[in-house]
């Protein structure tokens, strides 16, 4: 296993383009805020942004990269075909991300493929992104160096799961003989990631309760358009 991601917090800095914070150099001084405030890592999507991020942040914190792309016939978009493989071993990141569930793929490429392409061409590390334990098991025999439960609750499979979710973490800490495990998804509260430290977690990717400001703010706003006092007029 190649170790190139510490113990502690990788914050995942995203915007696609129908989000408010797509385009400019926003991602990367948003991972260079995540760097001072104490992240081990980056996870971040397309060429552009990984190699932002690198030029603003320096060499010693590892990016975990991916490519978003949708294909029709598919609903696997996270790295999901050798185009976007290249294209990510030619980028600044360290790690390549990719969907690793048992999903059809794009052009019918094999996961497999895919990981040996990257073995044979590159030396960055591979992460594995899926929502069950059977794709874990079978990422770590494809020899994964990074196992993140990413996708769970987002297939059709595990639609409705609750995120986070230690005891599936736990179940992946106890299994997996050769990857290093992380808990990705749903992680939006301390008690939250709390819970995942609990059972042995030591990687933890959050996103959205960081560097997502609209959804942040939404929940918030929730508060009040639920609050029973701030609904009834409350004490003026």
């Amino acid at each position: 296993m190649k170790n190139l991601i510490p113990r502690g917090l990788v914050v995942s800095c995203q915007a696609l383009k129908n989000e408010p914070l797509y385009g400019g150099d926003t991602i990367p001084k948003m991972a260079f805020a995540a760097k001072l405030g104490g992240a081990v890592g980056i996870r971040a999507n397309t060429v552009r942004d990984i190699n932002g991020i690198r030029r603003r942040i320096g060499e010693e914190m590892p990016i975990i990269g991916l490519i978003k792309r949708d294909y029709e016939g598919s609903p696997v978009y996270i790295t999901p075909t050798l185009k976007e493989v290249k294209a990510l071993i030619g980028s600044a990141c360290d790690v390549i991300a990719m969907d690793a569930t048992a999903r059809p793929r794009p052009k019918g490429v094999s996961l497999a493929a895919l990981v040996k392409y990257v073995r044979e061409h590159s030396d960055k590390a591979l992460m594995a992104d899926v929502a069950t334990f059977e794709e874990a098991m079978a990422a770590d025999a494809l020899g994964f160096d990074y196992i993140s439960t990413t996708l769970r609750s987002y297939t059709a499979e595990t639609e409705g799961f609750a995120i986070p979710d230690p005891a599936f973490c736990r179940e992946l800490l106890v299994n997996v003989k050769h990857a290093a495990v992380i808990a990705e998804g749903g992680v939006n509260t301390f008690a939250s990631l709390r819970a995942l430290l609990d059972v042995g977690v030591e990687r933890v990717i959050i996103g959205g309760a960081i560097t997502r400001p609209k959804n942040i703010t939404e929940m918030f706003c929730n508060v009040f358009t639920t609050h029973e006092g701030y609904m009834s007029g409350g004490a003026q």
